[in-house]
């Protein structure tokens, strides 16, 4: 699809459709019927993980604005978000409009090197680009780069932000305020409720993603079982 103007977004909520390893719900035919119904219901957009839950979604959904990434764990980098060359390519020839990636400064696996990626994402797939990160300095390194869009991601994910716990409400303002204009400003990471996503906008997000709290069939149901089995008598 043609990527739309971002003042057509503006406001919107992006459904982070996942599932994790070994749960039923990883099947591409349940993750393109939960981002179809994700989208049937007012989602402006879904954040989608691998190349072949990509696939699924654009043939199902083929007018869909998909951010695209792929979870990859390699020896001696903790980057994990479309780490290298390779999984950027493959999740934009998937069908994704927009790749995310970590835009954080800790080493990638096989030495690339950040800037590297997105010249190369920007002049031979003249691709959107979504920055994860998890500081305002990173978030402003990455629009300078050339990102299209900066999300809080990965704050309190990164050992720099372990402490700290999502979502990142208090990196909003001060990157929306140093961000250019042209620059889409992304809440992403622990928005577990409609009033969250809206305080979200009100401290200068443009766009807010949710996951685990819309999709997250699993953590969800456990979350409730614990605390259930806490009540229930021995």
């Amino acid at each position: 699809m043609a990527f739309p103007d971002p003042a057509t977004l503006r406001g919107g909520l992006i459904v982070s459709v996942q599932a994790p390893e070994g749960s039923p719900m990883r099947h591409p035919d349940v993750i393109a019927a939960m981002a179809e119904a994700s989208l049937d219901n007012g989602a402006v957009g879904v954040r989608l993980e691998s190349p072949e839950h990509i696939g699924a979604v654009r043939r199902r959904c083929p007018e869909a604005l998909i951010i695209g990434l792929w979870k990859r764990t390699f020896a001696g980098s903790s980057v994990y978000i479309t780490p290298r060359w390779e999984e950027i390519r493959a999740v934009w020839a998937a069908g994704a409009d927009v790749i995310a990636l970590d835009a954080t400064e800790r080493q990638r696996p096989d030495g690339e090197e950040l800037a590297d990626l997105v010249q190369r994402a920007r002049s031979e797939l003249d691709a959107p680009l979504m920055a994860d990160v998890d500081s305002v300095d990173n978030g402003l390194r990455a629009a300078a780069m050339g990102f299209h869009w900066v999300g809080t991601t990965l704050y309190g994910y990164t050992e720099a932000t372990q402490s700290c716990r999502p979502p990142g409400f208090n990196l909003l303002a001060p990157l929306r305020e140093k961000l250019p204009e042209t620059v889409s400003l992304i809440c992403e990471g622990g928005i577990a409720s409609a009033d969250a996503a809206v305080q979200a906008l009100d401290a200068g997000a443009d766009l807010v993603v949710v996951g685990t709290a819309i999709t997250g069939v699993d953590l969800q149901v456990r979350g409730y079982c614990n605390a259930l089995g806490k009540r229930r008598p021995t």
